[in-house]
């Protein structure tokens, strides 16, 4: 860690314990976080005074792909804010680079994306010769290839497909509507499941809804959360998946292989770019770990 900013963290911590009487622990708890917050930033060459919300977002990041807790980011998250409320209170920054980041909502940690190779398993384990195996393959597919929320994918009405330009209108969030584009793959399975597999498992019904049951009635939540984790453990993977855990994988792997992040943000229907940024520190450390195992000097 750099002298300066080890001269920093000592007059913040010495000013932390005068004014507010903090205990010895909590002081404990500042310096370490802040301390591996300031070996982040030196890998890229920058130095606490000098961090900007896109690097603690970074930070952050980095300790969500290594499993730590919301519980742990938000006490992260507010020794940064007294951290950097006390460099502008004493005049040594311009902005708080901490005030427009949220904390995380306690108990819901963000889900880890599948690598490429298990997301390909994943597609194949469904058997696409029976119609609830193609139903699957194909709302898979579908999913991975538009990173829609899985009550989006359900919610799915012929009405917002558009096969001949090959995209899909979702109603997000908070009502707001985006286009996004299917791709070739999915776009195939779709009208596959369409011809051959929905008209089998309606047998004459009415539903608005693309995606059905057995029962004729719509797909539901909970009925793909569990056919998504009976083809997970077909395909091998020996972790739990979600159905968020495709949403998390497309924009992973956009990333990946070059995608804009304001384009990323744009697919996934989210209004605030920092939501989406999170994934920009999991796409760079997948792309040095392809790097260090297939480079020469790596």
């Amino acid at each position: 860690m750099a002298s300066g900013d080890e001269q920093l963290l000592e007059l913040f911590l010495d000013a932390a314990w005068a004014e507010r009487g903090l205990s010895s622990n909590t002081l404990k708890s500042y310096r370490y976080d802040l301390v591996q917050l300031a070996r982040h930033l030196e890998s890229a060459n920058k130095t606490l005074i000098g961090a900007s919300r896109e690097d603690l977002l970074h930070f952050l990041a980095a300790q969500v792909q290594t499993g730590r807790s919301p519980r742990s980011l938000s006490r992260y998250l507010s020794g940064f804010r007294q951290f950097y409320r006390w460099l502008l209170r004493e005049g040594r920054i311009r902005k708080d680079p901490t005030a427009l980041i949220e904390s995380p909502k306690l108990g819901r940690g963000l889900p880890k994306a599948l690598d490429e190779t298990q997301v390909e398993k994943l597609l194949e384990a469904p058997d696409t010769e029976t119609a609830l195996g193609l139903r699957d393959r194909t709302m898979l597919e579908l999913m991975y290839a538009t990173g829609l929320r899985v009550s989006e994918l359900i919610k799915l009405e012929a009405v917002n497909l558009s096969m001949n330009q090959g995209v899909v209108r979702v109603m997000g969030k908070g009502g707001k509507e985006r286009l996004v584009p299917l791709g070739e793959e999915a776009l195939a399975w779709l009208q596959r499941y369409l011809r051959e597999s929905r008209p089998e498992m309606m047998r004459g019904g009415d539903c608005p809804q693309v995606f059905v049951t057995g029962r004729r009635a719509g797909m539901t939540r909970q009925a793909f959360w569990h056919s998504i984790r009976k083809h997970a453990a077909q395909a091998g993977i020996a972790r739990p998946v979600s159905p968020h855990m495709l949403r998390h994988s497309f924009a992973t792997h956009l990333l990946n292989h070059g995608a804009d992040l304001r384009v990323v943000q744009l697919l996934l229907g989210h209004s605030d770019l920092s939501t989406t940024q999170i994934y920009t520190h999991i796409a760079r450390e997948g792309l040095k770990r392809l790097h260090r195992e297939h480079h020469p000097r790596g």
